[in-house]
């Protein structure tokens, strides 16, 4: 198979992403709103954390094409900065200093823009792993977004802070289900349930996303004719979830919920021409270009 340029750059994007990254990969204007990508640092995983539920025949075209390692991936954690109006909303709070010394990076992009954590006036939960809201409290467990509302998926809010999630999600993802039930507990007073369809905030809408987590909610960003989706996890990297959206990824609590969730929002950011961020994508911002029976990520720096 011969690849073209823009799948070899793409390909490359991760590892060339994590030796040049800054601690803010891109600034959009939407009409009046601005949106950042920040950078929180990146995750050293098991590549079997991605690929397990695969035979190794279909990985090992991936990994060459992508060129990724056969034993650990290094994914970028990618935060959304949203400032428009009075609202300076922050969509997922990073890891903290306690899951992975590569990760919990927020502070240094936060400061490159000026702002401090009692900055953030509203912050937006894709889902309750640990990359994503265990940067949610200080070191002496008080919320570090002093000023903050927090919004998160009814469903989603449910699954963690019920008492028989840490027995019923594994042994592997025990520690995931303590933190977040804790730091959840810790803004309990402050956090607004929200459902699918609902408009959150201005020009800020949820959308049912599940399968990578039971309650994990996407966000369409709108402002005039332009509709930028912020996708969380719920297409969880560059490769895999872009080149076959139907295979089961074992990063997805329900992979084949996590499946359809994939092709419904590739036909809407593709039918739809919008610009996505991912959580885990190179970059963060970027665009879905249709390819075969699959897409390429194709980052857009702005």
């Amino acid at each position: 198979m011969v690849l073209t340029r823009r799948e070899l750059l793409t390909g490359l994007g991760a590892a060339a992403g994590l030796a040049s990254a800054g601690p803010v990969w891109s600034s959009l204007a939407l009409g009046e709103m601005r949106v950042d990508t920040l950078s929180d640092g990146h995750l050293t995983l098991p590549v079997d954390l991605t690929f397990g539920a695969l035979p190794s025949q279909d990985v090992a075209p991936i990994i060459a094409k992508h060129g990724l390692s056969d034993e650990t991936l290094t994914p970028e954690c990618n935060l959304t900065l949203l400032r428009h109006g009075d609202h300076v909303v922050l969509f997922d709070a990073g890891a903290g200093p306690d899951f992975q010394p590569s990760a919990g990076k927020l502070d240094a992009a936060l400061d490159a823009l000026g702002l401090a954590p009692e900055d953030i006036t509203d912050v937006v939960i894709t889902h309750g792993h640990p990359d994503h809201i265990w940067g949610l409290l200080d070191d002496f467990d008080e919320p570090l977004f002093s000023n903050a509302e927090y919004y998160i998926g009814t469903k989603e809010r449910d699954y963690w802070l019920a008492d028989d999630t840490v027995d019923t999600i594994g042994a592997e993802r025990q520690s995931f289900a303590i933190g977040a039930k804790r730091r959840l507990e810790a803004i309990a007073d402050r956090m607004t349930p929200i459902k699918d369809g609902e408009n959150i905030l201005p020009g800020v809408t949820a959308l049912a996303s599940f399968g990578h987590t039971p309650g994990h909610m996407a966000f369409a960003v709108n402002q005039g004719s332009e509709t930028l989706l912020v996708v969380g996890d719920a297409i969880g990297n560059h490769h895999l979830a872009f080149d076959h959206p139907d295979w089961p990824s074992s990063a997805d609590q329900d992979p084949e919920t996590g499946i359809a969730t994939r092709l419904r929002l590739f036909d809407q950011i593709s039918a739809e021409k919008m610009r996505l961020i991912g959580f885990h994508l190179p970059g963060g911002l970027g665009r879905a270009e249709k390819h075969g029976a699959g897409y390429i990520f194709v980052p857009e720096e702005i």
